[in-house]
């Protein structure tokens, strides 16, 4: 455990629970910190967080009892406002850490029910809101039962995983069984595992929008929409290689889309946090896909906020500390996209090359996660992240040419990995 010595300041001690990349979570610690002293928990020590730290502790995040006695630890001797975690396989022993530290603005139950996807479709199917068919299996045989009775192609997916990890497509029957052993190998140890793991699904044709809303007391407000833009190569049908944000967005002005929200919130029983909800855009209008108990992951909401839009970041710890949330547009609303590069394989990285003379405007960020030393694997099997740009325009299209340059600025090279299972 450690602090940093210096005049008093007045700023609230919050405990934030995990860490991750800078490329993609240092715009959160980013903002936070300008409001609130900054306590990490995490299982190792910190690097490029400490400029953004009042302290930290070294702790297991899928342990809720380690979170929770890291956090009494600061109670005592620093005083604590509240508990903020983004992450998504921390986010149900941080919210019983919440809990247990004496908060009630991250409500364990509600948590589980949004990180229990069977669960959201029990719930939202009693709302009679449309979402696609699903049916909990534990067997490959259950998932050629389920399937037969849903209709081919159906989704396979694991109930209780993020991020599209390990979701599938299935065209055919004499594809599913393969493709179930691909669904069923993806698991993160520690996270709550069911003794129906796997999710067998309708196939709902349409593109795809996702919403951070911030909730204060039971009133939820949207805040981001975000259109997912998935890749087209075997594997990546299911992993978001870019999103876009309107500076018009009609569905923010929409009083039905908010009321829609209210009514799946207040069915889970989500009053106090930020969520990051998914809808497929169908004929027959908006189709939920699943509710998150978290931020949106793929840099949407630094897209939000350097599009113009709102602070994600700074709502979601203000909600944590059961503030009502600060909401002002950073800026004029435009129009902007996020691009992301991959490698070209499962490989051990060896060198990562920017090609820093071009970029240009419209372009405003480019980060890079990849370093040397790191083992990357590609969808479905892993998430692989390298880099991203971020372009914002007076257009959508400008902004989306802009950001699909990250291609050329970006190159990571690496050895090949073994096949994964093999």
């Amino acid at each position: 455990m450690s602090a940093e010595a210096g005049a008093v300041d007045p700023r609230p001690v919050l405990l934030v629970v995990g860490s991750s990349y800078a490329a993609f979570r240092e715009y959160i610690f980013r903002s936070v910190c300008t409001a609130y002293r900054i306590w990490l928990v995490d299982p190792t020590p910190p690097q490029w967080e400490q400029p953004y730290l009042y302290g930290h502790s070294i702790a297991d995040c899928m342990d809720a009892g380690a979170i929770v006695a890291a956090g009494r630890e600061v109670q005592r001797d620093h005083g604590l406002a509240g508990v903020f975690c983004y992450d998504e396989a921390y986010i149900e022993p941080a919210a019983h850490a919440s809990a247990a530290l004496g908060f009630d603005t991250l409500d364990p139950d509600a948590v589980a029910r949004c990180r229990d996807k069977s669960a959201t479709r029990e719930i939202v199917r009693g709302l009679g809101l449309p979402q696609p068919a699903s049916i909990p299996v534990s067997t490959v045989d259950e998932a050629a039962v389920a399937a037969d009775k849903i209709g081919y192609p159906v989704l396979l997916k694991p109930r209780n995983l993020g991020a599209s990890l390990g979701v599938v497509k299935v065209e055919l029957p004499g594809d599913l069984a393969a493709r179930y052993a691909t669904v069923a190998a993806v698991t993160v140890p520690g996270v709550r595992e069911f003794a129906e793991p796997v999710l067998v699904e309708e196939f709902v044709e349409g593109p795809e929008i996702s919403v951070d809303c911030v909730l204060y007391q039971g009133r939820c407000t949207p805040l981001v929409v975000a259109h997912k833009l998935l890749g087209t190569a075997p594997g990546f049908e299911f992993e978001e290689v870019g999103h876009d944000v309107l500076a018009d967005e009609p569905l923010l002005a929409d009083p039905e889309f908010a009321a829609m929200l209210d009514r799946v919130h207040a069915a889970l029983g989500f009053r106090d946090g930020v969520t990051h909800t998914e809808f497929k855009l169908t004929p027959r209008g908006l189709c939920l896909v699943e509710v998150n108990a978290r931020m949106g992951g793929g840099l949407i909401p630094h897209l939000g906020r350097v599009a113009g839009g709102h602070d994600v970041s700074r709502a979601a710890a203000d909600v944590a500390c059961g503030r009502e949330p600060v909401l002002r547009r950073a800026g004029v609303p435009r129009d902007g996209a996020i691009r992301f590069v991959f490698p070209g394989y499962d490989m051990t990285v060896t060198e990562v090359i920017v090609h820093e003379e071009l970029v240009r405007p419209p372009v405003v960020e480019i980060g890079v996660a990849a370093a040397a030393g790191m083992r990357l694997r590609l969808p479905p099997a892993g998430m692989s992240h390298s880099a991203y740009a971020i372009a914002v325009a007076d257009t959508l299209e400008q902004a989306q040419a802009a950001a699909a340059g990250i291609t050329r600025i970006v190159e990571v090279r690496g050895e090949p990995l073994p096949v994964a299972g093999g």
